[in-house]
């Protein structure tokens, strides 16, 4: 299918706002984490089943929501996936106890699964009429919109408001600003052929250009790695600042912001950092950057009284930094190998999701079993894994891809 550059343009500044807005409705839940965690008084274990009853919902509604593109196209999954998604929202902004917050998370999970499958799907689509690197900058724009809803309820908080008329203003609003936005989006490409032909293998792509088996498991480790270290950081930031460092309850979704606001920048750069340095290099000082940052907040509580939130703060922007190019690189490179990658990227995609969902739930067990901190080791660990398995996976991205935007992403390897 030919698309001009105008269209291309116009879906360009739609998935823009799909991302934005999929962070904000993000940000805000993860925010609002410990005003909930104080009004239905939860504590770790049962926000951790919370948080794993969503990551449930999200990992079916993926699942569902990859054959759903294939057959009606990512632009008619973003115009559903959308506005459900801030819908659901007012599940857990309205629920009453434990049992009701617990049964409601998972559809909140359903909406966002559905969201992030679909706009994702369509940024690839997005990048191949580009023939160029653009994905970053659409993951940049998701981090500025968590960052405006972790900002905005510090500022609810501050003003003495209540954190869950928030959550629910934004489930009644959102919906509709996702409307203009999916009338951007690019056309449904026709339907493929119903056989593959000569020349075509079965992992997808021509002859040798699909991803073995091999390398998507190696993408798919590196990105469940950096999505797990990035959900702790979202989910677990500001109660990490208000448990351990004592924080009070309006400063502690600052921890969440500062992460956010770091991460946003160097996604919105990543796509020229990552045409200077190298796919390659730019996994690798990610990978360690991350680390660094994570060894910060963990060293916050042993240092003084009017340094330990300032070592935290340091900590988050460092982890910030370091992850904010991983998922977009791997998410490029696997939509870059051109040919029939769609098996590869949902698979990729279920394994970084799946960390970012899964992971912080589980570490709300280690966190009731030990505490935060110790909870905490494991993103630290998992963050040095993004290097160790990024690295080898993007040097062998080369030999499986022909196309464009794969050869300037592994441009300076």
């Amino acid at each position: 299918m030919n698309i001009s550059l105008a269209d291309a343009r116009r879906a360009r500044i739609g998935v823009f706002g799909y991302f934005f807005l999929a962070g904000f409705v993000m940000g805000l839940w993860a925010s609002g984490l410990p005003s909930l965690d104080e009004r239905l008084d939860l504590g770790a274990g049962r926000l951790g089943s919370v948080l794993l009853l969503i990551s449930a919902g999200a990992l079916v509604s993926m699942l569902v929501a990859g054959p759903l593109v294939d057959r009606w196209s990512s632009r008619v999954v973003c115009w559903v996936g959308g506005p459900l998604s801030a819908v659901v929202l007012l599940g857990p902004a309205l629920a009453p106890s434990y049992p009701a917050l617990a049964s409601l998370a998972v559809l909140f999970g359903l909406g966002l699964g559905v969201t992030e499958v679909a706009m994702n799907a369509h940024s690839v689509e997005v990048e191949r009429a580009y023939a160029r690197p653009i994905i970053s900058a659409f993951h940049g724009t998701w981090s500025l919109g968590g960052a405006a809803g972790g900002a905005l309820t510090a500022v609810v908080l501050r003003a003495d408001l209540d954190a869950q008329t928030l959550l629910i203003a934004a489930a009644i609003v959102v919906p509709f600003l996702y409307a203009p936005l999916a009338l951007l989006l690019l056309p449904a490409p026709p339907a493929p052929p119903a056989h593959p032909g000569p020349g075509t293998d079965a992992a997808g792509g021509g002859a040798g250009g699909g991803l073995r088996w091999g390398l998507i498991a190696l993408l798919g480790v590196a990105a469940f790695a950096g999505h797990l270290s990035e959900g702790a950081a979202i989910d677990w930031a500001a109660l990490h600042a208000r448990w351990v460092l004592d924080t009070d309850a309006a400063a502690a979704p600052l921890a969440y912001t500062v992460f956010a606001v770091a991460m946003t920048t160097i996604r919105l750069l990543g796509d020229p950092i990552r045409a200077r340095l190298g796919s390659v290099n730019t996994i690798r000082l990610a990978g360690i950057i991350a680390t660094c940052g994570y060894a910060l907040v963990l060293a916050a509580p042993l240092t003084g009284t009017s340094l330990r939130v300032v070592c935290a703060w340091a900590g988050w922007a460092l982890a910030g930094v370091g992850l904010a190019t991983v998922v977009p690189v791997i998410f490029s490179a696997v939509g870059a190998a051109g040919g029939r990658v769609g098996r590869a990227l949902s698979l990729v995609t279920a394994f970084g999701y799946s960390g970012l969902l899964v992971g912080p739930a589980l570490l709300g067990y280690i966190a009731e079993a030990s505490s935060l901190p110790v909870a905490l080791i494991v993103p630290a660990v998992l963050a040095a894994v993004v290097a160790l398995t990024g690295v080898p996976a993007i040097r062998a991205l080369p030999a499986a891809s022909r196309t464009p935007v794969a050869a300037d992403a592994s441009a300076g390897d």
